[in-house]
């Protein structure tokens, strides 16, 4: 069986001829031909130090097909066809053209005489020029211009220089021209051929290529028609095509199907297009001409096929194609159809990451929770360097990810936000030995969540007043004191047993109280005794960590939770009184507030504090106290943390308090603090082991050791002064701060307010 080929015609004045169909069976619709602008050579500017490679240039841009393609992300990540040999079987190349030097296997040859690879008609030229034609800054490239050519000659001896001028190729040459194709190991074979279903002997070949795994690209037909010709359709018929045949339909540069291309019909799940009018080529002479036919959308698709399989060498023949037609761009009606098939021909989709992707060598995957952290209120604004990891998609291909971009921050809180929003009273009661005290707040309940204590006053929901903390102490002996309580923490009771009376303030809070994140206090509890001059403390705490889901402000707060135990000793010496403590926190399912996946540990930490304080009392009423937090942090480990993960963290402040200073009973106090801040002597991270390499030979991952940064770049300061008293037959008060780097976030503006309030009873 012969079958045609395209001839190739060029304008003469201002007269297009009309060629016969590149894959047109019986004439069909014409293709067209007409001399491209003369291009000027390039102007030569060295450069000293050369900046990076730009794909996007005027050679790119000339070669249209590219642009329409998306090709520049493939070229921006290395895609070239450089190491892919791919066949060409048509009318031979003109193998003393510069667009194929150094690149013509040796292994080319005309598989029907002796005549050598030289073309005749100029069709195998322009088809290999758009395929693989040399980026060297003249005329037009080709899509994979770094791929080996393999360029075998397929044409009837005499059929391009007849009368006709129209190829013709028998069915056994083309058959003997695929098994050339396998022994040379091409990866893809255009074949911008057309005409009746293909005989048993090249059926068997075709078979027989797809077996070795290698892409066959088949133009779709010139002649206009609802189905593509039958030489392409064998690409439906599974036994030999094993989804590795792909039919190239035309379209023009508007993206529209091109007028003489044959529609995708009954094969439209293996129809791709691509740019086939006006496709800018050279002929035998190295004449550029615009060519238009499916016989030039072919090589587009055929040029990807080569630049996905240079890039990603594990793939097999039928994951390239499947690629190919998963990321065309949908034209047409939507979803697959009898015109456009699968789509239009995207390169740049082509090369992204498809299907479930995870971290090469370790099996977590990218799509969940697992790869991602929110840092704590104590980690800040840390930033995220040197985290480039190596990561899978569900092709098993490698592409560099940053899991830095999956480091979420916690935004600071609104310090004042819960205290002016909700409206809290005060009951105490002393009977004996014993206290009691409870706060309460006006009926009002948090959306969602049912924790009023995290977040209140944001829905009002009255009729009821609710408990917002309290606490009862009492004295069991001569030297020992409890107490216990819920909504306040173990160092608030812990300053309760030993009879210290912490400044009120609240911006600029005591070291003793930073755990490094919002919580909410269930309960506590605590015992003191005292042995001699010296008093002894143990207390505990436990609650849950609180974290704020994004989207709607209403939905429930991720709660993870955690237990505290503190061992203190308090002594004076004179006007001075000095305590010490020494704190376990258990967390589970957070790290110092913070919520890591599972690749970097999940789970949870251990931290243990170290606390000191001293406050020196020069007159009476006034005082003067400075006090430290210390934390050192140990993760649970797991997933790819190091064994023992550790990193500590500071918090501090110096305070000026005094009484009746104004007024009988009057307070004042003026505090400079920070919260609770990771970092300490560099350790201020973790060490997680990374894949950073990804051998595609032997599927072997290479792992290094890289900082998951936890300390921030800002650093909170907090100046508060405070104020209260009686004033107009009520209790007054007001508190004035200011907040540098407020949540340890450098980029943010100070914080500055002024709070006042005045309350009476009735």
């Amino acid at each position: 069986m012969a079958r045609n080929g395209s001839g190739r015609g060029f304008l003469g004045g201002v007269c297009a001829l009309a060629l016969s169909a590149c894959g047109g069976g019986g004439g069909g619709g014409g293709v067209q031909s007409t001399p491209a602008p003369a291009v000027p050579p390039p102007v030569a500017s060295p450069s000293p130090t050369p900046p990076p490679p730009s794909f996007d240039t005027a050679e790119y841009q000339r070669s249209t097909g590219l642009a329409l393609a998306n090709a520049l992300p493939a070229y921006q990540a290395g895609g070239s066809g450089a190491g892919v040999t791919v066949a060409v079987i048509d009318s031979g190349v003109a193998a003393g053209n510069a667009e194929f030097a150094g690149r013509l296997s040796p292994a080319s040859t005309d598989v029907v005489g002796t005549r050598g690879i030289g073309d005749e008609s100029g069709h195998g030229t322009a088809v290999s020029s758009v395929l693989l034609g040399a980026r060297n800054d003249i005329g037009t490239h080709g899509v994979a211009f770094g791929a080996t050519l393999l360029a075998l000659r397929t044409d009837s001896v005499g059929s391009c220089t007849g009368a006709q001028g129209e190829c013709s190729h028998n069915d056994n040459a083309i058959a003997r021209a695929l098994d050339i194709a396998v022994q040379q190991g091409a990866r893809v074979a255009n074949l911008s051929l057309g005409g009746d279903a293909p005989n048993t002997a090249l059926r068997i070949a075709m078979q027989r290529a797809t077996a070795a795994g290698m892409v066959l690209v088949i133009s779709a037909g010139n002649d206009g028609a609802a189905q593509p010709d039958p030489f392409a359709a064998v690409a439906t018929d599974g036994v030999v095509a094993r989804n590795q045949i792909i039919i190239a339909g035309a379209y023009d540069a508007g993206r529209v199907i091109a007028e003489f291309s044959n529609r995708a019909g009954a094969a439209s799940a293996f129809y791709l297009t691509a740019l086939g009018t006006r496709v800018r080529a050279i002929d035998e002479t190295g004449t550029s001409f615009l060519y238009s036919g499916t016989s030039f959308s072919a090589p587009h698709i055929a040029g990807a096929a080569a630049l996905l399989a240079q890039a990603f060498p594990n793939l097999t023949g039928a994951q390239i194609v499947q690629i190919l037609l998963d990321s065309a761009d949908d034209l047409g009606t939507a979803g697959t159809d009898a015109i456009y098939g699968r789509g239009g021909l995207n390169i740049g989709r082509a090369f992204a990451p498809r299907g479930g992707a995870s971290l090469a060598g370790t099996g977590f995957s990218l799509t969940g929770q697992a790869v991602s952290a929110t840092l704590s209120p104590a980690m800040g604004d840390a930033v995220q360097r040197g985290l480039g990891a190596v990561m899978l998609d569900g092709f098993g291909r490698a592409y560099d990810v940053d899991l830095g971009a999956g480091i979420g921050v916690t935004a600071p809180s609104a310090m004042l936000g819960p205290i002016l929003n909700q409206p809290v009273r005060g009951a105490g009661l002393a009977h004996g030995g014993a206290v009691f005290g409870l706060s309460l707040a006006a009926g009002r309940a948090v959306p969602g969540d049912g924790d009023p204590a995290a977040y209140p006053g944001v829905r009002p929901d009255a009729g009821f007043a609710r408990p917002l903390a309290g606490f009862v102490a009492g004295q069991i002996g001569a030297r020992t004191a409890l107490a216990a309580g819920f909504g306040q923490g173990g160092a608030a009771l812990a300053a309760r047993l030993d009879g210290r009376a912490e400044p009120g303030l609240l911006v600029a809070r005591a070291p003793a109280d930073a755990l490094g994140f919002d919580r909410r206090i269930a309960s506590a509890a605590g015992v003191s005794h005292r042995l001699g001059a010296l008093g002894l403390s143990l207390i505990a705490e436990q609650g849950d960590a609180l974290r704020a889901l994004p989207g709607d402000p209403r939905r429930p707060l991720d709660r993870a939770g955690y237990a505290l135990v503190g061992l203190g000793a308090a002594r004076s010496l004179g006007a001075v009184a000095l305590d010490a403590r020494l704190s376990v926190m258990r967390e589970a399912g957070s790290v110092l507030g913070g919520r890591f996946g599972a690749a970097f540990g999940g789970g949870g930490a251990r931290t243990l504090f170290s606390d000191l304080g001293a406050r020196w009392a020069p007159a009476p009423g006034w005082s003067l106290g400075a006090a430290a937090r210390i934390g050192w942090t140990r993760m649970d480990g797991g997933g790819l943390v190091a064994e023992g993960a550790s990193f500590g963290s500071t918090a501090f402040a110096v305070d000026l308090a005094g009484t009746g200073v104004f007024a009988p009973g009057d307070r004042l106090a003026l505090r400079v603090a920070q919260p609770l801040r990771v970092g300490l002597a560099g350790a201020g991270g973790i060490a997680v082991r990374l894949p950073t390499g990804y051998d595609y030979a032997d599927g072997s991952t290479r792992f290094d050791w890289r900082r998951l940064n936890l300390n921030p770049e800002g650093r909170e300061i907090a100046v508060e002064a405070g104020y209260s008293g009686r004033a107009m037959g009520g209790a007054f008060g007001a508190n004035l701060f200011w907040r540098r780097d407020p949540g340890h976030f450098a980029a943010l503006g100070d914080d500055v307010g002024l709070v006042m309030r005045w309350q009476t009873g009735f």
